[in-house]
């Protein structure tokens, strides 16, 4: 069957966060007939479910933001330097009506399966409201963090208290002034939530097994001078954003001339291992504690690594009066870069206060969830709410929970069974027109994610224009570019600190019990990652097949 129309559409698009908005216009400029489907009720993805007190952006917001649109970059007004989810959900929703979006999204209408029919060689898509699709063209634009990960514990479903999960936060809210609450979990979730949920809650305890390195975000509210200035330097930073392998521009406004009559200011080093001990603690003074992750040897010499978080926790010791509190946050066993940067505002502060606690589940597990609260191997403890900020199973956590099925049936769950694998982080062999932005084998999560989204949906606009100018029916990788890939995938993460023996992260996919451990991202850097995109389509599409 086709749409509600009776015809085949021309592409569908899974979901409407950042990625698939903008999947949805570049389709739109096309002219395509096309029809999106949303989970929620309403657009913006990540920053649709993720509402829980403290959420916010982790980069500067004026380049955690759209680049295709002069117009929007110059209406927009940002408030604060990290903006918080409030007003990103905003910006999401402000997008979606300006670029008249919402016409091609279904809301509260989850995908449950895409088909694809060889004979026809169309996808036919079922969602859980019973109605059935077809398109030529079939794009997940799910995100990287999207479902919702629970610890496996013992009685999971005893407590009697409310239970909440960060990333299916209530949309209303929830009070928790005068509660006993508890939060399992320390990512930047969790890291972000603690210190908000501390100023509302009689009491608070923090369950924590892998403490993270977590650096201060500095964030402010948005000078007017700096925004307008930011406005005027918008293609430069954009183009600073294309020149670095991260997609960041580092912007910190105009450049200013320097004053010949003052001294110019220290710089920190570029290596923990070119200056001495005492050299280090200066350093750490001077430029604060975010100076550790800037000296780039840490990055791959373990030595260097080391030195660093053990600064680190010499520095927690030393801001935290509670010596079981700093012991309790330090983290041990792993190295410093390892996870997802964390950065945090009034983090340890929090820590501070007599309302807040932590038990520190290395030393002491849990045992089981009870009627009343959490029991460890040392004590029980007991609460009034359970708050679970443990994550997701990234990367492949959604699209293996669907049921995608490619030529003779093959079910991509069962393909990516001991790994994903993909070309580019674009295709899989076997699923012909069946893309996916930001997918595992490319930067993602490692990168500024809005920079990589914007790079793969136009890859995949000019892509679906060309097979439709050119009356090319298919595009699939063939078998040796996909091996190619992943392997290239693999040689790119060595020797980084994300893939060291003691290194565990959903990176790794180490967070999800059974999930075969290997690094998801694709490690280069985005303009590495661009050229090589742009060199496949110089030389007719290269490691892909493509049939008329």
């Amino acid at each position: 069957m086709s749409d509600s129309q009776g015809k085949v559409l021309d592409a569908i698009v899974v979901g409407t966060g950042m990625a698939g908005l903008y999947m949805i216009k570049r389709l739109n400029d096309q002219g395509l007939n096309i029809q999106a489907f949303e989970a929620g009720s309403g657009v913006g993805g990540a920053w649709f479910w993720n509402r829980y007190p403290g959420c916010r952006a982790d980069l500067p917001i004026i380049e955690y933001s759209y680049s295709f649109s002069k117009e929007l970059e110059q209406d927009w007004n940002w408030t604060e330097v990290m903006a918080g989810q409030p007003e990103i959900e905003r910006y999401l929703n402000h997008v979606a009506d300006r670029f008249d979006l919402r016409k091609d999204i279904k809301f509260d209408t989850k995908v449950t399966d895409c088909l694809y029919d060889e004979k026809s060689n169309l996808w036919t898509v079922k969602t859980n409201k019973g109605e059935t699709y077809t398109a030529t063209y079939c794009i997940l634009a799910t995100g990287c963090l999207n479902e919702p990960n629970y610890p496996d514990f013992k009685n999971a479903d005893a407590f009697k208290g409310d239970v909440y999960h960060t990333a299916q936060w209530p949309r209303n809210g929830v009070d928790l002034s005068g509660k006993r609450v508890a939060i399992v979990g320390c990512g930047s979730s969790g890291v972000q939530a603690i210190p908000q949920i501390a100023k509302q809650a009689k009491q608070l305890i923090a369950f924590q097994r892998s403490p993270v390195y977590t650096f201060p975000a500095r964030n402010a509210p948005m000078k007017p001078e700096f925004l307008a200035q930011a406005k005027k330097d918008y293609a430069e930073i954009r183009e600073r954003q294309r020149n670095n392998e991260m997609g960041i521009a580092n912007y910190n406004g105009p450049k200013k001339e320097a004053d010949p009559s003052k001294p110019a200011k220290p710089k920190p080093s570029k290596k923990i291992m070119d200056i001495t001990p005492e050299q280090r603690k200066q350093e750490i003074k001077d430029f604060g504690i975010n100076v550790l992750s800037q000296y780039v040897d840490t990055y791959f010499n373990r030595e260097a690594n080391e030195i660093a978080c053990e600064l680190y926790r010499e520095y927690l010791r030393e801001t935290l009066e509670d010596p079981q509190k700093a012991d309790a946050l330090s983290p041990k066993n792993y190295p410093l870069h390892c996870k997802r940067p964390v950065i945090d505002t009034e983090y340890y502060a929090a820590f501070q206060r007599d309302n807040v606690s932590i038990v520190d589940l290395r030393a002491t597990p849990v045992e089981e969830v009870t009627a009343k609260g959490l029991r460890t191997t040392q004590a029980e403890y007991e609460f009034d709410v359970l708050i679970y900020a443990t994550g997701f199973d990234a990367m492949t956590g959604t699209i293996k929970r669907l049921n995608i099925r490619g030529r003779n049936n093959q079910l991509l769950a069962d393909k990516w069974k001991d790994g994903p694998r993909m070309y580019m982080g674009l295709q899989s062999v076997g699923f012909p027109n069946f893309f996916t932005v930001t997918g595992p084998g490319s930067p993602s999560v490692v990168s500024n994610v809005l920079h990589s989204i914007e790079q793969h949906v136009e890859w995949i606009d000019a892509c679906i224009a060309y097979l439709r100018e050119n009356h090319i029916k298919t595009i699939e990788p063939k078998i040796e570019a996909e091996d190619a890939w992943v392997e290239h995938v693999n040689k790119a993460a060595e020797g980084s600190m994300m893939t060291a023996p003691t290194c565990n992260s959903w990176y790794l996919g180490t967070n999800i019990e059974g999930k075969p451990r290997g690094f998801m991202p694709y490690l280069a850097g985005t303009k590495t990652y661009r050229q090589e995109c742009e060199e496949v389509v110089a030389k007719g599409y290269e490691g892909f097949s493509l049939a008329s």
